[in-house]
């Protein structure tokens, strides 16, 4: 006997979604059969935890799965599981209504937004899932019993606004979702979905990992006079690596999954996994990649773990979890009291995923930190040669883990031309007295040692870190110390290594008379050079060459106001301080020539001299560099 159908109306939100949901506004139509795949897994999960709960349900637990069955012909694609079922009244509530809060704001949202990734964000966050089958789909049907109960339900609309409802007495237990898919249109030409490789290659993508069996029955053609055969498949894995013990796991295996995860062709430098229990619950499987991709510093470059929700795949590169200075880490973090259908807006605002994000970022730092300190530490050398000049970008902005980045953190130094060496490393082999750590940037590591700047600090042997990434030139803007010792550039500021050499004090009085004597040249020159310098004044840090120029102690470097130039950033331009070797020939000539003729032509030609060498000799830019030629040659012609 026929069981009267019964005709409703969706909920008014619920039939403005449909509407979106049928003009396609989601670009990535793939992603209604990971709605349903993960429909049927909830589900499976419910009724596997409910005949642990109730030891009288009346259910069928014997062989839990997921089945997809495809027919070309019919056009139809059926999802069906034998998992918990829903009643009449929870099909009329969960599918015919909009339970969640805030739909009218995420309408809203999805009819304004032109980004397809926005869109696809935007339906996720409202556990919308179910509707984005008439993306695809003229019509949708849908049977189900609930387990432990007789009769079932049977579901059905074309997503125009109504839906007919009917029982269904001979429903098997469980959930049958029949899609009546669109014609083909030209957009989809290149597939079917219901061709096997593409249901194959959904699965493959987002549901591999499901607990659950995921199978399908194909066809194979027979040989020549054979007819074609039949066979059920499984489709997903269900290996989650993540979830099963290290010693389970196979190197092999580690790599295969790495690679998988990574489209990277070389084995992963090292693994890292870790297991949180408790209030909040998640699994991570990370890699750490054993050279770096060429988009490492590209803007546009993928970047992120993969999101899972309970084994569910919900997004790649999920920025939210990982840093921008450890970018190149890949892996899957797994979580298990997420939504499905989480979004980034709310990921950038989940406590939960801010606090994961905190626990990850520390296992990754403290597992470079254990690759360092190894016995052997080739795999430190290596990740540091690789990655080692993003990782200092977390200087500037992780301020939570500064002191962590800053140990795990390698520099060229003057102690040894092949080793780079810590901070720890050199305040262990300070000198007696001293109390900054030494560094200079630049260009490269011969241009920093051949520099003026270098001249006292390799003559009384003290260390200086040479430091020639880009990124340098800022961080040490924002990092004051380390251990309670000040980073000093050398190229900065006062620097007197007589009052921090423990062998020898400078006597002051000698050098108070040496600035009296020189104070008439420096004052000259001062005003001779003011359009170039701030000052000029007596050096403690030169010993061979004639002078150097130095930044102010607050000044910005010409380096990194020269990075700023480059990116449109225009700033005022700084002048810096004109430093003389009280020693050398040129300097002690000058100031003599000037005490005896002040009013010589000759001599601000060769102030002007002795400012363009000291910006060659740093590798700088000259200003009007055929005028310094053309002195520099009537110069050396009077001399022969």
């Amino acid at each position: 006997m026929s069981t009267p159908v019964e005709t409703l109306e969706f909920q008014a939100e619920a039939r403005q979604l449909l509407q979106l949901m049928v003009h396609s506004i989601y670009s990535n139509k793939d992603i209604f059969l990971r709605e349903l795949i993960s429909n049927a897994s909830d589900a499976l999960d419910k009724l596997r935890i409910g005949a642990l709960v109730d030891k009288d349900l009346d259910a069928d637990i014997d062989d839990l799965h997921i089945e997809i069955e495809a027919d070309r012909e019919q056009r139809t694609l059926v999802v069906r599981d034998n998992g918990i079922g829903m009643s009449r009244d929870e099909v009329v509530g969960l599918i015919g209504t909009i339970a969640k809060s805030g739909t009218a704001e995420m309408l809203r949202q999805l009819k304004e937004s032109q980004d397809a990734a926005a869109s696809k964000d935007l339906i996720g966050q409202f556990g919308v899932g179910f509707y984005s089958t008439f993306m695809v789909a003229d019509r949708v049907t849908l049977l189900t019993r609930k387990a432990g109960e007789a009769a079932g339900t049977r579901w059905e609309s074309a997503g125009e606004g109504t839906y007919t409802i009917s029982d269904a007495p001979d429903a098997p237990q469980g959930t049958t979702v029949t899609v009546h898919l669109k014609p083909k249109d030209e957009e989809d030409s290149l597939f079917d979905y219901t061709d096997e490789w593409k249901i194959r290659e959904i699965v493959k993508k987002y549901s591999d990992f499901i607990a659950w069996p995921i199978r399908m029955t194909v066809e194979r053609p027979g040989g020549e006079g054979e007819e074609a055969t039949t066979e059920v498949v499984t489709l997903n894995s269900m290996k989650a690596l993540w979830a099963r013990p290290k010693s389970e796991v196979s190197e092999e295996e580690y790599k295969e999954f790495y690679k998988h995860v990574s489209h990277d062709w070389t084995d992963p430098l090292e693994t890292i996994q870790m297991k949180a229990e408790g209030t909040f619950e998640y699994e991570a499987l990370l890699f750490l990649p054993s050279q770096a991709p060429f988009d490492l510093f590209q803007r546009d470059a993928r970047r992120g773990v993969q999101l899972y929700v309970k084994r569910v795949f919900i997004m790649d590169d999920c920025q939210e979890l990982m840093p921008e200075y450890l970018r190149f880490v890949k892996g899957v973090v797994d979580a298990q009291d997420l939504s499905l259908n989480i979004s980034r807006e709310i990921l950038q605002q989940d406590r939960q995923i801010q606090l994961m994000r905190r626990r990850l970022v520390k296992k990754v730092l403290a597992t470079v930190k254990d690759l360092m300190t190894a016995e052997d530490d080739t795999k430190y050398r290596t990740f540091w040669r690789e990655f080692g000049r993003a990782v200092k970008e977390g200087l500037l902005n992780d301020f939570e883990n500064q002191r962590a980045i800053l140990d795990i953190s390698s520099f060229a130094s003057t102690a040894d031309a092949e080793k780079l060496t810590t901070l720890a490393q050199y305040v262990e082999r300070m000198k007696d007295g001293q109390e900054e750590i030494y560094y200079m940037t630049g260009e490269s590591r011969s241009m920093i040692e051949n520099s003026p700047h270098m001249e006292a600090f390799q003559a009384k042997g003290y260390e200086v870190l040479l430091l020639t990434d880009p990124v340098d030139e800022v961080w040490v803007e924002s990092v004051r110390e380390y251990d309670g010792r000040k980073l000093q550039s050398i190229a900065k500021g006062q620097v007197d290594l007589a009052a921090a050499d423990a062998e020898g004090k400078a006597d002051d009085a000698e050098r108070d008379q040496r600035k009296e004597e020189f104070a008439p040249l420096l004052g000259w020159l001062t005003e001779q050079l003011t359009e170039q310098v701030k000052e000029v004044r007596l050096s403690t840090r030169l010993t061979t060459s004639p002078a150097c120029l130095v930044s102010d102690a607050n000044d910005m470097t010409p380096t990194l106001e020269k990075m700023y130039r480059a990116m449109g950033q225009e700033g005022p331009k700084i002048k810096r301080i004109l430093e003389l070797n009280p020693e050398h020939p040129l300097v002690t000539g000058l100031r003599s020539a000037y005490g005896e003729r002040a009013d010589d032509p000759a001599l601000p030609e060769t102030a002007e001299l002795l400012y363009g060498t000291a910006l060659l000799a740093e590798g700088g830019e000259l200003t009007d560099p055929a005028r310094f030629a053309r002195l520099l040659a009537d110069r050396l012609a009077r001399t022969l």
